[in-house]
């Protein structure tokens, strides 16, 4: 490692926090052979004086995706699930799916039968038609209609969300993932959570991940911040809930970046880490590959602005997505490679995984509104300086 490089990535996580940018950070990156940079600065929170630690726990949200995913396809290699069947042969409360096409002049829901049914590939590219009200004003005009909280829609068929479009005819965002969890849950008979434990986080020694909040990750959380209109952060509370009704596959897990660090070098190594093997090699690959089609990503357009801006990474690139990521169609000149594969969690933390060149890393901060401008600035950065570590 070179020493300077490492000296100028510290510096860039230091000047973030001296500006303001963030109350505290964690970054880490890693290649084939391991680990290549591990830093911090700052502070868990504004409201704390204590200092941010590589094994500080952050609140990973929609991170927790890709981890969900591995687990499904885990079973699709098992043939327990299958990519492109029914899920309704397996969620039952997905056999007849609805979309929502708008509203009468009561302001009541409009909902026909959805045309075509519901898969695995498609819950996992978020293509399905399950939206997120942060991002879709007729959703969130729904959401408040039906008055049901968002976990409550997962758990009776009368309850569950419509769709915004029938599925497969486009990419939105949304809680697709989720009802994989549920699908997995379905067929093995446990929860996501003793699942994931048995089959991904225990085998990857990612000790510090996981839904529940034991003792020793609560005192070890960072807190959570919101963006002010001067730029200027302030600390907010936050009880997170912990009811086995909230441990959700789109965005529940808590975990540090050293635990996300050894996914991502699994994902590198082609589906093994440190000799145990998570996923085959020819399943790490099929993760990897586009699974839309000529569908693109699309811009998401906040509607809840304390929660999100608006979200295009990338802007004027064609963007796809394979099973569970993010992947950018051209070569980001001094970062990753074309056919890399990323995503993010709504407090602001960010990883990608690039196969081509054997790279990968993450930066964590809790830090609202998602897509916040300076944390994606750092980010990039401290992306372009890990590739230099390479030169």
């Amino acid at each position: 490692m070179s020493t300077t490089i490492e000296t100028t990535i510290d510096d860039l996580l230091h000047r973030a926090v001296e500006h303001g940018d963030v109350a505290g950070v964690v970054a880490m990156s890693a290649d084939r052979s391991g680990k290549t940079y591990s830093g911090v600065a700052g502070r868990r929170s504004l409201a704390d004086p204590a200092l941010m630690t590589e094994d500080t726990v952050f609140w990973i949200a929609s991170m927790t995706k890709a981890l969900t995913a591995a687990c499904c396809m885990q079973l699709v290699e098992q043939r327990r699930l299958d990519l492109d069947d029914d899920i309704g042969r397996v969620l039952p409360a997905l056999a007849e799916p609805r979309v929502l096409v708008g509203f009468d002049d009561s302001g009541q829901p409009i909902l026909r039968p959805a045309i075509g049914a519901i898969t695995l590939r498609h819950l996992l590219t978020h293509t399905a038609g399950f939206v997120y009200d942060t991002w879709n004003k007729d959703m969130l005009a729904y959401v408040k209609h039906a008055g049901i909280p968002r976990h409550e829609t997962f758990t009776k068929i009368e309850n569950v969300q419509p769709l915004a479009f029938d599925p497969g005819t486009r990419w939105e965002y949304g809680i697709n993932i989720d009802w994989a969890g549920k699908a997995l849950e379905a067929v093995t008979g446990q929860t996501l959570d003793a699942y994931a434990r048995a089959h991904l986080f225990g085998p990857l020694a990612m000790t510090d991940t996981g839904f529940r909040l034991r003792p020793d990750i609560s005192a070890r959380l960072a807190g959570p911040h919101q963006r002010q209109l001067d730029g200027s952060l302030k600390p907010t509370e936050y009880t997170a809930p912990q009811g086995e009704e909230f441990f959700l596959g789109g965005g529940a897990l808590y975990g540090t970046a050293g635990d996300y660090l050894r996914f991502i070098r699994m994902m590198l190594a082609g589906g093994t880490l440190d000799g145990v093997q998570i996923l085959r090699p020819e399943t790490v690959a099929l993760m990897g590959r586009n699974h839309m089609g000529d569908t693109d990503v699309e811009v998401m357009r906040t509607q809840m602005p304390l929660y999100s801006n608006d979200c295009e990474l990338f802007p004027g690139m064609r963007k796809k997505w394979g099973l569970s990521f993010l992947i950018n169609s051209e070569d980001v000149p001094g970062r990753r490679s074309a056919g890399s594969l990323a995503w993010a969690g709504i407090r602001n933390t960010y990883y990608w995984i690039d196969p081509k060149s054997g790279v990968g890393g993450t930066l964590m901060t809790q830090i609202l509104p998602f897509a916040d401008p300076a944390v994606l600035r750092l980010f990039d950065a401290f992306e372009q300086a890990v590739y230099k570590l390479r030169a």
